[in-house]
């Protein structure tokens, strides 16, 4: 039974954290489902899973998240799924920013805008990699090489993305606008089955996050020869960036970030916020992420905005320099 000495401080130590997390403290959901446009087993996807894992017991949700994958369309599919979702927290959507960014540049209808979305936290940074398989000479081990070789077998010069209309399949196809050089753009539903063909040999080159690659560059079966990052990836540092090769205007960095429907209380959003950005300072999750070639970045959702629109701004003329609609 309290004293009325113990009873007043039981009250003034919930007041306390009434005030240390006074929107949060209302904002827990039970648990979070959060969908994801592309296949499992893709460095995203280990994004979503590794950090929704983290969530169990936070002020943001009761039990752990767990993960949808809703792959096609270059992830419009999640993200339309997303925008019907309910605005309490209990879905959020892991995006790459090409999705918002580049997009509506691309297709004249699209099913969302990025007024359907509140942008929740960054969560990493990925470089994107020019690398190639079998298909190639051996001796293919630069940018240059393997666009030499291009121009000499032109039925066989290829790169798969992980979709068209993705920021790998726009730098691809910049290196051949700019190179003069004709390079055959094969999309794929992810990064996963095009790499699988690019190691089996149906695909020349490929260009996608270089984490996608990491494994089998390691284990000798394709050679990366370019990251598309400011500075080389620190877990190929051996890998020459395009810059070094004469490519500078092929540097770029894209990033998953995760997104709740538009309208989602700010209480809900400023919850989910807080517990991803400290997710991704976790060892495990660090450690996981330095698997697949991911950069931990979180952000404050206004942040996240912003790179946003400079991502946009970015490549719209870019995207029309290439001429790609959702015609082409």
């Amino acid at each position: 039974m309290f004293t009325r000495r113990q009873l007043i401080q039981a009250l003034g130590s919930s007041a306390a954290l009434g005030a240390l997390y006074p929107l949060t403290a209302q904002a827990q959901v039970d648990q979070v489902k959060v969908y994801f446009g592309f296949p499992p087993g893709s460095s995203g996807d280990t994004v979503a899973r590794r950090v929704a894992e983290k969530w169990a017991g936070t002020p943001f949700s009761k039990n752990a998240g767990i993960v949808e994958n809703k792959p096609g369309a270059g992830g419009r599919i999640a993200l339309e799924a997303l925008k019907s979702a309910p605005a309490d927290g209990s879905v959020l959507a892991l995006s790459q920013v090409s999705a918002l960014a580049n997009y509506p540049h691309i297709f004249n209808k699209m099913p969302y805008t990025d007024k359907d979305f509140a942008p929740v936290s960054i969560a990493a940074i990925m470089h994107h990699g020019l690398a190639v398989g079998p298909m190639v000479p051996a001796n293919v081990r630069t940018v240059k090489d393997f666009l030499a070789w291009a121009k000499a077998n032109p039925k066989d010069a290829s790169y798969g993305s992980p979709g068209a209309g993705s920021t790998p399949h726009f730098i691809g196809a910049l290196l051949g606008i700019n190179s003069g050089v004709d390079l055959r753009h094969v999309p794929y539903r992810g990064s996963v089955p095009g790499v699988t063909d690019l190691v089996g040999g149906q695909v020349a080159a490929m260009v996608t996050p270089h984490g996608d690659y990491l494994a089998n560059y390691k284990a000798g079966k394709l050679r990366i020869l370019a990251t598309s990052g400011p500075n080389r990836s620190p877990y190929a540092p051996e890998v020459p960036t395009f810059a070094e090769q004469g490519f500078p205007e092929l540097t770029t960095e894209e990033w998953f970030g995760f997104y709740a429907p538009a309208n989602t209380p700010k209480s809900v959003v400023t919850a989910a916020s807080t517990a991803i950005n400290a997710a991704l300072k976790e060892k495990s999750v660090i450690d996981s992420l330095a698997l697949v070639g991911l950069i931990p970045r979180g952000s404050t959702p206004e942040e996240q905005a912003r790179w946003q629109k400079s991502e946009f701004d970015t490549w719209g003329p870019l995207i029309k320099k290439i001429g790609f609609t959702a015609d082409s």
